[in-house]
């Protein structure tokens, strides 16, 4: 295996994975003694960012992932997922189209929200006070963006999503033992206020922005909070796909057979 020209060698080059005939190890950890000591999470944390994570540091990752897991046949990414049961393909296709639905819109919101957090932080380093760093964002991301903030706002959970609080109260946890600073938290439970006055109304923190917030204060870099949200919801995706397997079912569309799309016929042309 050593005596492969440089350029064939050279093709591939990867820090996470030293491989080969009888030897596996991950970021220079042979895996049998990962097997059996490290958990998932920390598994993960190892594979993305090169170091173990504390067990502290892992149990808020894992934390974050679990709340991530489902929201049931309604969500996108799980609708497409029990549709393609049914149409005789594998689970592993199952569970690509699940996946595939994860966007900026369904899913993808973590890595947006985790981008405002950091710009509002970018300025809090630079001596902006809370408030004013949030005006100045929040007008700027409006202005790119439109009304609509990542992390903020539920079609169904309102004035509460029920993950939020509970994620919010691991992180001021894990802040007060050293674990984390709580910037993040702080930053986006100011945000939330900030938006909710606005509007007239309170408004959810929904499970991008809880996450994103854990993500943040973990040191994972936005693009990561989309990757790790994939990676929770999977497990939902999983079940879904699995269990609508079970039930059977031939080539299931997103609404019973008895019901049709309203046909809007399109406009004569006026030319």
């Amino acid at each position: 295996m050593t005596n492969e020209p440089d350029d064939i060698r050279d093709w591939w080059q990867t820090s996470i994975i030293d491989m080969a005939p009888g030897k596996i190890a991950f970021r220079g950890r042979p895996i049998e003694d990962l097997i059996g000591t490290v958990s998932f999470p920390q598994m993960i944390w190892l594979m993305t960012r090169g170091d173990l994570p504390s067990p502290a540091q892992a149990k808020l990752l894992e934390a974050a992932l679990v709340a991530g897991v489902d929201h049931g046949p309604q969500a996108p990414s799980i609708a497409a997922a029990r549709m393609a049961a049914t149409c005789g393909v594998g689970l592993n296709n199952v569970m690509a189209t699940g996946v595939n639905m994860l966007g900026d819109i369904h899913g993808g919101a973590g890595e947006q929200c985790a981008e405002l957090y950091m710009l509002i932080a970018g300025r809090l380093d630079a001596s902006t006070a809370l408030d004013a760093a949030i005006e100045a964002e929040l007008s700027a991301w409006r202005a790119a963006h439109g009304k609509i903030i990542p992390g903020f706002g539920h079609r169904f959970h309102k004035p509460t999503d029920p993950r939020a609080p509970r994620l919010m109260a691991l992180v001021r946890e894990a802040a007060q033992d050293g674990i984390v600073t709580g910037r993040y938290a702080q930053i986006a439970e100011a945000l939330q206020a900030r938006i909710g006055a606005d509007r007239g109304a309170p408004i959810a923190m929904n499970i991008d922005g809880a996450t994103a917030v854990i993500f943040c204060e973990l040191g994972f870099p936005p693009p990561l909070s989309r990757g790790l949200f994939c990676l929770s919801r999977s497990v939902g995706i999983l079940a879904h796909g699995w269990e609508q397997m079970q039930q059977g079912g031939r080539n299931k569309g997103p609404m019973p057979p008895d019901y049709l799309p309203r046909y809007t016929p399109s406009k004569p042309d006026e030319s």
